[in-house]
């Protein structure tokens, strides 16, 4: 089976490996923790990972794929370089989507404790 050929867009080597490191960056922020957690979602030495967040090499196969795992900045990054906006639109919905899950949540939870409070009852009464 052949591919057709449709150019190479996929950013340089060089490009790769800073925009994956600044999504890192961005994600986990550049401290010890930063290069702890990576350590831990991917496998991969502290060399090679601060490596990846200094954006002078980036990470390759079942790295990278542990990293879209876990952080949803570095799947948009990957979405990006790919260009699959459609793809990278879905993402951001799905995000949305747990925001405002999260968001009707908490109101459910402070309107049942705004009715609580308006009965009369003090916190330590039985019902």
């Amino acid at each position: 089976m052949s591919f057709p050929k449709k150019g190479n867009n996929f950013p340089e080597p060089e490009i790769y490996a800073a925009l994956i490191g600044a999504a890192l960056r961005s994600s986990l922020g550049g401290s010890h923790t930063a290069v702890k957690t990576l350590v831990s979602w991917t496998g991969a030495n502290e060399r090679t990972v601060k490596n990846w967040l200094a954006g002078r090499y980036g990470p390759s196969g079942a790295h990278l794929v542990s990293l879209v795992r876990h952080s949803n900045t570095v799947l948009e990054c990957v979405l990006a370089m790919a260009q699959r906006e459609d793809l990278l639109l879905s993402s951001k919905l799905a995000s949305v989507e747990t925001a405002i899950l999260e968001l009707l949540g908490a109101l459910h939870t402070l309107s049942e404790s705004d009715e609580f409070y308006s009965s009369g009852k003090s916190p330590g009464t039985q019902p």
